[in-house]
């Protein structure tokens, strides 16, 4: 969600923290400020807007100074003003912090503060934490921040610099990402490893519940009881370029573009063709362990809440094990049942989804085992599971999923598979799935390659401001996720619909002035699909079909077909959603939106 650096070394800072700052503008944000400790003092800059805006706040001043901390605010208490912004400080200006996450208590503490004759500036719960530290400070910043934050109910990712202590950043973490790069002769701080990623590939992941102190030369790290902890340092294989645009116009449509890349690289060395079978040793569950399993249990929110809907369908067919897809935000809340034949899979994209990861928590508290489906290295669901997989689609920083929904699908069908051979599924049945799975790349360059019949649509279309997605079996979720890409990052309102719900309800949306997405492949319930389509269109809808290449009868009967390879029916998923992503895209574009940062969202939620 916010973004978080902090610097301390012989460069000059300010530079380092802007160029941080840029690097996770992905993660969404409405203000963004600087607290740089200095010969004078404290020197803090925050504006709301973009970071050019606090850029252009900044020029022509010459700041000498190495030491200092920087954020990019996504609000949750208090309107985006320039008083809201972070860094926050303290009355004497002598200690400020940046913070991401959310206070519970802070109403209590803020009582008890004022009490005490603390003034508070703003309308954020985040202010009540650099008081608290002040309250607490009695010559160690260490310490002040420990006995603050043993105070505090909530979560936080919090840095904190003073004008008392020169050289020093703390750095503490419950529930919110933060991680510490290792560099020569200086250190850094930051949300992400994106945001230090130009200075060093050496970071260390910080758990909840632990502190940092970090100078230029070295870092410590304690529990807030303060039992000292032994720093394991991970290398972030990710390059500087591939969190570049690398000639594209924006990031989302890059990342579109990888996707016969991303879906190869998902599959690297885990499919074994001629058992017709994959290897996912990452689960840590031998082949026994695998048979037992009565029940799977998908939590995620959003894309990968789709993925996991897909992974339903899929799983039940090919392994004949009963799924459930559960809504990662509402889980831990309505008192689910548990049994020692079920498994738990966690599916996020960057592995610290905060309901998700909460629903994993619960899971694993009911002694079921749970397993992550993540993309990033060293998040807090890969550590904190029992096993899982990694989807290897590399740095993601469009808001908007695309890559990632493409190889969590590829996995959850490698997934499926391996069950499957445990159970009923021969091999050739096992040959067939993973045979077809192995060509999707191919076929996903193929459609990129017809990208220009998905723009003429857009340009047809990217006026209207209502859009209804249809699909039937696999491809209903697909109709989910073509449906939120265009809300996402077009602001246009777009609904997903199973086709036959259309009848209860929604036909009553139909006109001429609805255009209507429907994923029409050739498969059992193709004829059904086209009765569906019928429907719409003697209500005068405009349809865009997603149809199987030759099917010459489909385009008889809607105003535009986008045509997709053959391929095993269970798999289609992975080709029809790459028109809808293009569509979005391209819509959005046309209608001047901010692709790679709409408006109010963020591209981690590490809140509930």
């Amino acid at each position: 969600m916010c973004g978080i650096v902090g610097y301390v070394g012989e460069k000059q800072a300010l530079p380092v923290l802007l160029s941080g700052l840029k690097r996770l503008e992905y993660r969404g944000y409405d203000s963004a400020g600087v607290a740089l400790v200095t010969d004078d003092g404290l020197r803090i800059t925050k504006q709301v807007g973009k970071i050019k805006v606090l850029e252009q706040a900044l020029d022509g001043h010459k700041i000498d100074c190495r030491h200092g901390i920087a954020h990019t605010r996504w609000a949750t208490h208090g309107e985006p003003n320039q008083v809201n912004a972070h860094p926050h400080y303290d009355t004497a200006a002598e200690i400020a912090l940046v913070h991401n996450g959310i206070v519970e208590n802070y109403r209590t503490l803020k009582e008890f503060l004022s009490q005490k004759g603390f003034v508070f500036r703003s309308d954020t719960d985040t202010e009540v934490l650099t008081h608290l530290i002040r309250f607490n400070y009695k010559g160690d910043l260490t310490e002040a921040v420990r006995d603050a934050l043993s105070q505090v109910e909530g979560t936080y990712g919090i840095a904190v610099v003073s004008s008392l202590h020169p050289n020093e950043v703390i750095a503490a973490r419950m529930g919110s990402p933060l991680v510490i790069g290792h560099g020569d002769d200086e250190n850094f701080v930051a949300s992400d490893v994106s945001a230090m990623l130009e200075y060093t590939n050496r970071v260390v992941y910080l758990e909840d519940g632990e502190i940092a102190t970090v100078t230029n030369s070295e870092y410590t790290i304690t529990t807030i009881q303060n039992v000292e902890i032994t720093p394991r340092i991970s290398e972030i294989s990710w390059s500087l370029d591939m969190i570049e645009k690398s000639g594209y116009d924006h990031f989302m449509l890059k990342e579109i573009h990888e996707q016969p890349t991303t879906l190869r690289n998902a599959m690297r060395g885990r499919i074994n063709y001629e058992e017709g079978i994959s290897r996912l040793n990452g689960l840590n569950l031998q082949y026994d362990e695998l048979r037992r399993i009565k029940r799977i249990i998908i939590s995620a929110c959003g894309t990968s809440w789709h993925a996991g809907l897909i992974g339903e369908y899929l799983i039940e067919e090919v392994a004949r094990v009963p799924v459930e897809i559960e809504y990662a935000s509402e889980f831990r809340y309505r008192s689910p049942i548990f049994d020692d034949s079920s498994v738990f899979f966690a599916i996020s994209q960057s592995g610290e989804t905060a309901d998700t990861l909460a629903a994993m928590r619960e899971a694993k508290k009911h002694g079921v085992t749970s397993l992550g489906i993540v993309n990033v290295v060293g998040s807090t669901i890969a550590r904190e599971s029992n096993g899982g997989v990694y989807i290897h689609a590399g740095p993601e920083i469009g808001v908007a999923s695309t890559k990632a929904f493409t190889s969590q699908v590829t996995l959850l069908a490698l997934i499926g598979t391996l069950l499957g051979r445990m159970r009923h599924l021969s091999v050739q049945q096992g040959q067939e799935l993973l045979g077809a799975l192995q060509e999707i790349p191919g076929q996903i360059e193929q459609i990129l390659a017809r990208e220009d019949v998905v723009k003429e649509i857009a340009g047809e279309y990217c006026n209207n401001d209502n859009f209804l997605y249809l699909g039937r079996g696999i491809n209903f979720p697909v109709a989910l996720e073509g449906a939120l890409k265009l809300k996402e990052i077009s602001y246009i309102h777009a609904e997903g619909y199973p086709a036959a719900e259309m009848k209860h309800g929604p036909i009553a949306l139909i006109d001429e002035n609805m255009p209507v997405v429907v994923i029409a492949m050739k498969d059992p319930v193709y004829d059904k699909v086209m009765s569906n389509i019928a429907e719409v269109r003697a209500r005068n809808g405009r349809v865009i079909a997603i149809a199987t290449e030759g099917d010459t009868e489909i385009a008889e009967r809607v105003n535009h077909v986008i045509y997709l390879p053959e391929t095993h029916r269970l798999l289609t998923p992975l080709l029809s959603v790459i028109p809808l992503q293009l569509l979005a895209y391209h819509i959005a574009v046309m209608r001047g939106c901010h692709v790679d940062q709409p408006r109010n969202l963020a591209k981690s939620v590490t809140v509930e």
